[in-house]
């Protein structure tokens, strides 16, 4: 149904291709499931594969398109090619402009020209098929991450496609999620639908995987069934990390005095509990991994440690501070945060210059060596005069926790440091963590991954509704 032959791309203003002779063939009811690392070009391959790259970008375009028999440049527009492919983003609100998500989901249908007593049934079955009957008349804004992906999902089932292309449906999304957006993809193939997915956990779509493809550097380099494409070592190490290798060392610093003191901690946005009187004490040299469902309180809580929130009860103290009489600025020396998605974290011209400016802003001494460590240690020496969005999303990762790093924090807080990255770069990023421990750092993580809690922190935390339910590890 979808036919790629020696497709190449390059974007505007870049000599480097994108994509760089791609042949790849999607037959009627099968389910392809790319991967490979960040920068690999499997967002751009979702792009050519659908039409949207033809239609809506500009560059070098070569090779040829076929969807559903018909060369990408017979169709007149995004809505022609929309009669033929539906596409998931990986980042779901982008595509919710309804106030709730019956709505959403209804205004795909009606643009259909059904009669109302279709319109109603399909409504009922879209809703059963994506586990959003009790959430009709919620707004899709205000859901959760996996809650947001099912209605993007559901509102594309709604436009009637035979072929679904999904790019990183699950990359925000916890373990419970997942599988439950894994088991509405394969239902879906059972019923012949033909899927494209981009997609780094590959376990969780594993049953319902025809092909398994792995991009690299704008390159196929393999292609075939999937237990034939994972003999090799180096791609399955790759696409299934291996992290019960990393060490856990003693950290240098072992200090039973409390570092962060949670009292009785409440937080709630407007008429919303997201955290219901939490207590919990963190000391420094800890490595600590924080779980949980989508929603579960947990980002919430790290929140407090720097101040980006204030408790609505209950106390925080830092290094024996109250943070509610702190500012930012206050508890910088003390804890650090990288955020889930780093691109938020940056607006300067170079990698150096985004690294330089906490240093600075913070007054710290010898700052030009503490800044070429940070790069160092990061792997990012040899990137340090480019744009920091010319990175790879690992790299982008790397550079969030180097920034941090430079400023010197005690505590190092990271908001899903592992997102998006391939096995190799997940790999590369927890060992920079747990260097950082062993230096003295305090490590902090919230993580979905239930394997970097159990091999790499000393320490795991589980969240449920605004609680801890379960503390692993802890003194």
């Amino acid at each position: 149904m979808i036919e790629l032959t020696n497709v190449s791309y390059t974007y505007p203003r870049t000599v480097q291709p994108a994509l760089h002779r791609i042949s790849l063939s999607l037959k009627k009811g099968q389910c392809i499931l790319v991967t490979g690392p960040s920068g690999a070009g499997k967002t751009t391959l979702c792009l050519a594969a659908s039409g949207i790259l033809h239609h809506e970008y500009g560059g070098k375009k070569e090779g040829s398109i076929i969807i559903g028999r018909k060369d990408v440049t017979g169709y007149t527009s995004l809505s022609d090619l929309a009669q033929n492919v539906g596409v998931v983003f990986d980042d779901p609100e982008a595509q919710m402009i309804f106030t709730t998500v019956e709505e959403e989901i209804l205004s795909a249908l009606e643009h259909r020209g059904l009669t109302s007593a279709v319109i109603e049934e399909r409504l009922a079955g879209i809703m059963r098929t994506t586990y959003l009957e009790e959430l009709k008349d919620r707004s899709p804004h205000h859901l959760s991450g996996g809650q947001k992906q099912r209605v993007a999902l559901a509102a594309t089932l709604a436009l009637g496609n035979e072929i679904l292309i999904l790019d990183e449906p699950t990359s925000e999304l916890d373990e419970h999620a997942t599988r439950r957006i894994a088991v509405i993809l394969k239902d879906l193939k059972d019923q012949g639908k033909t899927i494209l997915i981009i997609e780094h956990k590959f376990d969780h779509f594993r049953e319902m995987v025809d092909t398994l493809v792995v991009m690299e550097n704008g390159m196929i380099t393999a292609n075939g069934l999937p237990e034939e494409v994972l003999k090799d070592d180096r791609i399955r190490g790759m696409i299934l990390p291996d992290f019960s290798t990393v060490q856990k060392n003693t950290p240098a610093v072992q200090d039973n005095k409390p570092f962060i003191s949670i009292r009785n901690l409440s937080h709630c946005y407007g008429d919303v509990t997201a955290l219901a009187n939490v207590s919990l004490t963190i000391r420094k040299g800890e490595f600590v991994a924080v779980v949980g469902e989508n929603g579960s309180g947990k980002t919430t809580l790290v929140k407090h440690f720097n101040r980006l929130l204030s408790p609505t009860h209950g106390d925080v103290i830092v290094n024996g501070k109250n943070t509610r009489e702190c500012t930012i600025a206050d508890l910088a020396h003390d804890v650090g945060l990288v955020f889930q998605n780093p691109d938020h974290m940056f607006f300067a011209d170079t990698v150096r210059e985004e690294i330089a400016y906490g240093v600075n802003n913070l007054k710290i001494g010898n700052g030009d060596a503490v800044i070429d460590a940070a790069l160092f240690d990061a792997g990012l020496s040899e990137s340090a005069s480019l744009y920091p969005r010319w990175l790879s999303r690992g790299e982008r990762q790397r550079l969030g926790i180097a920034c941090v790093v430079a400023m010197q924090p005690s505590v190092i807080v990271l908001d899903e440091p592992t997102t998006g990255l391939d096995g190799y770069e997940a790999l590369l990023v927890i060992n920079i963590l747990k260097k950082l421990q062993q230096d003295g750092h305090t490590i902090i993580i919230i993580t979905h991954n239930r394997d970097i809690a159990t091999h790499c922190a000393d320490r795991v935390i589980t969240m449920d509704k605004g609680h801890i339910v379960s503390d692993t590890g802890g003194a």
